[in-house]
């Protein structure tokens, strides 16, 4: 049996105002597949995110459970963080280019991390763009300010700035939010692509893209991880009657 890539298990997040915002989470998501979390607003779907690669550490919470990543708990005192969020590599839902041309959004993180050789720069800024369907709009003018850039186009950049640090998983906090139909079709065929060599995790801007895109998908609610299925079967026959009502809107 393939190793879950990431296991949440008997996992609790309360918030410093004691607001609980996830209780009891357990799921274990294997390599290459796309994961989809979705539910109303306000039902802990960016906290779980946050503490898959412990951005969470940002704020005042307490975490209880455990979240393995290839096996090791990402929540002991050993595990390089940094490291970690190079391999949990996290697109927010606004895009956030830095200042500075395309390429050297593409190669600050790279070269934080210490790779500093020309070649192997390049080879990762072509490659990452390819992967995030950007390089054909952008390969000629790579020391073009990336403020230039539509704001589909600044996604996909945020997106192939997390690829170029050649991560595990990929998380995906509603990334198409902003997003005209036409660049969000094109976010989404580029998931089918990158889920052959990374694990995606996604919150989705609709239920129809959650259909549209997971392989599985799971329903969260006031904190509670209500059902996790095929997407082929959780959306068309959900087996709890919250997730029913909620894919069918009659609340949400």
């Amino acid at each position: 049996m393939t190793q879950a890539k990431i296991s949440i298990q008997n996992l609790y997040y309360t918030y410093e105002d004691g607001i609980e915002a996830l209780r009891d989470i357990s799921v274990d998501i294997p390599p290459n597949e796309i994961f989809v979390l979705f539910g109303p607003a306000r039902s802990g779907k960016s906290t779980l995110l946050r503490l898959l690669n412990r951005l969470s550490d940002l704020d005042d919470g307490l975490a209880q459970g455990a979240v393995y990543f290839n096996g090791q708990d990402v929540f002991t005192r050993s595990m390089n963080v940094s490291d970690l969020r190079r391999r949990i590599s996290m697109v927010f839902a606004i895009p956030t280019p830095l200042p500075g041309s395309i390429y050297d959004n593409l190669t600050y993180g790279l070269k934080m991390a210490g790779i500093r050789e020309k070649g192997e720069l390049d080879r990762r800024v072509e490659q990452s763009l390819k992967q995030s369907a950007l390089w054909d709009e952008v390969k000629d003018r790579l020391g073009s300010s990336a403020f230039a850039l539509s704001g589909g186009q600044k996604q996909r950049l945020c997106l192939a700035r997390s690829l170029a640090l050649e991560p595990d998983v990929v998380v995906l906090d509603n990334p198409t939010s902003g997003l005209d139909p036409i660049s969000t079709a094109t976010v989404e065929e580029s998931l089918y692509s990158l889920k052959e060599r990374y694990t995606i995790i996604m919150v989705p801007h609709s239920v129809q893209q959650a259909a549209r895109v997971a392989d599985r998908a799971g329903f969260l609610l006031d904190g509670e991880l209500v059902e996790v299925g095929k997407a082929d079967k959780l959306f068309v026959q959900p087996q709890d009657q919250r997730t029913e009502d909620y894919i069918t809107g009659r609340f949400g």
